[in-house]
């Protein structure tokens, strides 16, 4: 994965920050540390309400339903997280981190050691603006070049453990091999191990789909950024290659009846889909 994909990072995080900061009762997910981890000149104009309705409103023009799947797809993840860790975790690995925060809000609280994985330049920028519990490992690597049981390992990871893998927004970023060697290292994991991954849909990346963004295709794969997807009926074989089983498969259906509909909002999109396992 390559530092130009490091700096998409803040986007996602900008949008946990926004949400958090809207009534309780429209907001779809909330992430107290969010606001944190954004670089310090933007954290004034995020506080700011006329700012957020710009910024939300631009995202709505340019990528049409993106912000909802993003908050979506991240309300998701944390209630995937909260239920894993009620039924007994050993440990937590969130590959490709960036700058979330979910290891720290919810890992940490629970008393989970958690690992988080990443490229150096991402994990230097979040030190920079973070502290990370002592619970929380750093753990620096490249998904496309290093061993990732090997690199876990050699930073006091238990391959033992009953693990909760956290795979949010990265897999479009990689090649098709660096994505089978990750699962092939995830094959190991112990029986009763979750998953939680998402996707970008490969009707999108071939060009048949623009799901109402062609703006963000010509950026993200034109630009050469996203290389992977996947076709949702594809995911059970892929997942059992690897001894994994897909539990539920969430798009835009599942998200507006979950998250969107309680709080009174509409727009979304399929582009990017998200997916639960667990490991036999």
């Amino acid at each position: 994965m390559s530092n130009r994909a490091a700096g998409t990072s803040v986007v996602p995080m900008m949008i946990a920050a926004v949400e958090t900061l809207q009534p309780p009762e429209t907001r779809l997910l909330t992430d107290d540390l969010a606001l944190g981890v954004l670089p310090r000149a933007l954290r004034p104009f995020v506080r700011w309400p006329a700012a957020q309705r710009w910024v939300q409103g631009m995202s709505d023009k340019r990528s049409p339903g993106m912000w909802n799947s993003l908050a979506c797809r991240k309300r998701y993840l944390d209630d995937l997280t909260t239920t894993a860790i009620g039924t007994g975790l050993d440990a937590v690995v969130v590959l490709g981190a960036g700058l979330d925060t979910r290891a720290c809000r919810l890992a940490a609280t629970a008393g989970i050691p958690a690992f988080e994985v990443d490229l150096p330049v991402n994990i230097t920028r979040k030190q920079h603006r973070i502290t990370l519990p002592e619970s929380i490992t750093a753990v620096p690597i490249d998904f496309e070049t290093e061993d990732l049981t090997a690199t876990l390992i050699a930073h006091g990871y238990d391959p033992k453990a009953k693990t909760l893998f956290l795979w949010e927004g990265v897999t479009q970023y990689l090649t098709e091999k660096a994505v089978r060697t990750t699962l092939a290292a995830l094959a190991g994991a112990v029986t009763g191990s979750t998953l939680g991954f998402t996707y970008v849909q490969q009707d999108f990346l071939d060009g048949t789909n623009y799901y109402g963004t062609p703006s963000t295709y010509k950026q993200f794969v034109d630009g050469g950024l996203w290389r992977f997807g996947l076709r949702p009926a594809d995911v059970p074989d892929l997942l059992a290659e690897y001894g994994w089983r897909e539990v539920e498969q969430v798009g835009a259906h599942e998200y507006t009846t979950r998250y969107l509909q309680p709080a009174g909002r509409t727009d979304i999109t399929d582009l990017e889909r998200c997916v639960h396992a667990q490991k036999s």
